[in-house]
């Protein structure tokens, strides 16, 4: 496997304005505006270990330039997160996702326009599905694994899609992978091409970290792709592809620390910072570069100074920047910090 040297520029737009951050939002663009919608945390300063209830939001953040604040657009129509983002030409489409309540596979359009925020509702997925992954390929758009409801101790083979170019637009479903079912993957497009990525099997209630890779094109189905060097869990989805057609991955949960998570707790280091670029023309990886951190002394107990490798993100393109808006920075801890590759 090459080692190269990092492609991109790494920077920060302003924080979403919440102390706490979010995991799981929604984030795309419409109308030259980036949108950042729902998600969770555990506000108050709670942990998973010190009794704080994870909480799901339904605001709806929008940045109309760099160089501007972010304000809030609206409400989604309920908390919701850990879905699947998808920008296209007409706005954000928010697919599926989950709430304390339930896990949903409903659909619909976030529209920034005139300063106001639209929802416009899609055809619903076939079933429910949180923590899943998925990315537009052409004028297809496909959605694939994750949990069909909270109390799931499967993860879904699911895999849909849905072609925008269609007289009716209704999802298809279609042979799944030739691999475990898995949920928290990463989702990729090349050309016409799908990919996933890793993620994590969960069998009765048990996970496994995952490093399989696959590519499915429409005409000839699943193809297996050379595995990943490690596993990179929950990382921004999708992965960003470049001119060239490489997909790139930033971070990912490997999950070296995950059996040591509940005792870490504060002390947990973060999660790698490993960029990951897959060549689908020479079915090889490479580590193309580091995603710049600083865990400042002060990290356990004021985690927001710091800057993470953050997972449980999107990955949104917007003005010629990838953008990472939030996610979490170690186990039950999120930031609001924005960050952005070009």
């Amino acid at each position: 496997m090459r080692t190269g040297v990092a492609a991109y520029h790494w920077d920060t737009l302003p924080p979403i304005p919440d102390e706490t951050g979010f995991a799981g939002s929604f984030a795309g663009v419409s109308n030259g505006a980036l949108l950042v919608a729902g998600g969770s945390n555990f506000p108050d300063g709670g942990t998973p270990w010190n009794g704080g209830v994870k909480t799901w939001y339904d605001k709806v953040f929008v940045l109309e330039s760099k160089k501007g604040g972010w304000k809030e657009a609206g409400k989604l129509p309920r908390p919701l997160g850990y879905g699947v983002s998808v920008s296209t030409g007409e706005g954000l489409l928010c697919i599926g996702g989950s709430n304390a309540e339930a896990h949903y596979g409903d659909v619909f359009l976030l529209k920034w326009k005139n300063g106001a925020l639209e929802t416009v509702p899609f055809p619903s997925l076939p079933m429910p599905l949180a923590n899943t992954c998925g990315a537009m390929a052409g004028d297809k758009i496909y959605v694939a694994g994750g949990l069909h409801a909270p109390a799931s101790k499967d993860a879904a083979g699911d895999f849909y899609m849905l072609d925008l170019s269609a007289d009716s637009l209704a999802w298809q479903q279609l042979p799944s992978w030739p691999g475990p079912a898995r949920m928290l993957g990463v989702a990729g497009a090349s050309g016409t091409s799908f990919f996933l990525f890793s993620g994590a099997a969960f069998e009765n209630g048990t996970r496994g970290y995952l490093r399989d890779a696959y590519r499915y094109d429409p005409a000839s189905g699943w193809h297996t792709c050379a595995a990943m060097p490690a596993p990179v869990v929950a990382a921004p989805t999708p992965a960003a592809t470049d001119a060239n057609g490489l997909l790139s991955i930033f971070g990912g949960d490997s999950g070296a620390d995950a059996a040591a998570a509940a005792t870490l707790r504060e002390n947990h280091p973060g999660f790698p910072d490993t960029i990951y670029t897959y060549d689908p023309k020479q079915d090889s990886w490479a580590i193309s570069g580091h995603i710049p951190t600083e865990k400042r002394p002060d990290a356990a107990e004021n985690p927001n100074a710091s800057l993470w490798a953050p997972v449980t993100t999107p990955l949104a393109r917007w003005n010629g920047m990838y953008v990472l808006p939030g996610g979490e920075a170690r186990p039950g801890t999120r930031t609001p910090r924005v960050r952005t590759a070009e």
